[in-house]
């Protein structure tokens, strides 16, 4: 009688097993990998004459896929999602060069097909040499939010004057993740974002935390903080290293951080901080636009 019991369970066991499966299959539908990825490149500037594009070192990108559901674009070992197909990269190495860029286009269940494109782009831009000496000097340079200063923080319009909806008074944002930060740029072209510069005290201790747009700081990949209303404050997130480079897309002096870097709210985006003012010694006003399309998000940087 034990056994036919245990037999029963068995019985029973697998068969939830089994329907847990089908629902399962069910939910997902048929699995089909994305084909036929075309990607068009439009580089600015360019026309007949100049094939190359006008040197200012902008390209369009677009991807389409049949069965895709989204696309991530990858260029010198950086990432982009792009649930849209669409992706606009500055290149910024002097000349006529040759890029490779990667596009993963992901389809149900996370399959994947990858294909790439190449383009031969010009870029004449030359940073001015002022602008160099006051961002990294003959070797480095440590930057922060100048918390002190009224409207060093804030958001408006896209396109709209600086703090335009809001903008932060003097330490309005102590304690939330943001203050403690240090922003350091190479000569060598190196980004280094210190998450917490206030416990390097007795070594370099990696840890810290980051203040950010709620579900947009989400990119980011960690987990905890606490949320206030729209923004996620104290994100525990390590000390990291990127990239920078300057540009000047349409004459506007424009720097930007590789991957996932960014300076003081993490927003998302492009990554991309338009210099809208260096005529303060040893201060920077820029801004950047979020990754929702929603706002400009404004910074004043200081060095230390």
């Amino acid at each position: 009688m034990k056994n036919i019991k245990h037999i029963l369970c068995l019985f029973f066991s697998l068969t939830l097993v089994f329907t847990s499966c089908q629902e399962e299959d069910q939910e997902f539908g048929d699995i089909i990998s994305p084909s036929n990825i075309q990607i068009t490149a439009e580089i600015v500037g360019a026309d007949a004459s100049n094939p190359n594009g006008d040197g200012s070192g902008t390209v369009h990108f677009t991807a389409t896929a049949e069965n895709a559901v989204s696309y991530k674009f990858i260029y010198d070992g950086n990432e982009t999602t792009a649930p849209s197909g669409r992706v606009t990269y500055d290149f910024a190495v002097l000349g006529l060069n040759t890029y490779t860029v990667t596009v993963v286009a992901s389809g149900t269940a996370g399959v994947t097909s990858t294909s790439s494109i190449q383009v031969d782009v010009l870029s004449t831009y030359a940073p001015p040499a002022d602008l160099l000496d006051k961002l990294h000097g003959t070797s480095t340079k440590t930057w922060r939010i100048k918390a002190e200063k009224n409207q060093h923080f804030g958001l408006g319009d896209i396109g709209g004057p600086p703090f335009q909806h809001y903008g932060a008074g003097p330490n309005d944002k102590a304690g939330v993740g943001m203050y403690n930060d240090r922003y350091v740029f190479n000569i060598d072209g190196t980004f280094t974002h210190i998450t917490d510069g206030t416990n390097d005290a007795g070594g370099i201790d990696p840890t810290g935390d980051v203040f950010g747009r709620n579900v947009l700081i989400d990119e980011l990949g960690g987990t905890g903080g606490t949320a206030n209303g729209d923004d996620i404050e104290n994100l525990p997130f390590n000390d990291y290293s990127e990239n920078w480079f300057l540009t000047a897309p349409s004459g506007l002096e424009t720097l930007t951080i590789t991957g996932l870097g960014f300076i003081g709210y993490y927003t998302g985006g492009n990554h991309k901080y338009q210099i809208f003012d260096r005529s303060v010694p040893n201060e920077l006003l820029v801004k950047t636009t979020d990754g929702n399309g929603g706002f400009d998000w404004w910074f004043v940087i200081t060095t230390d």
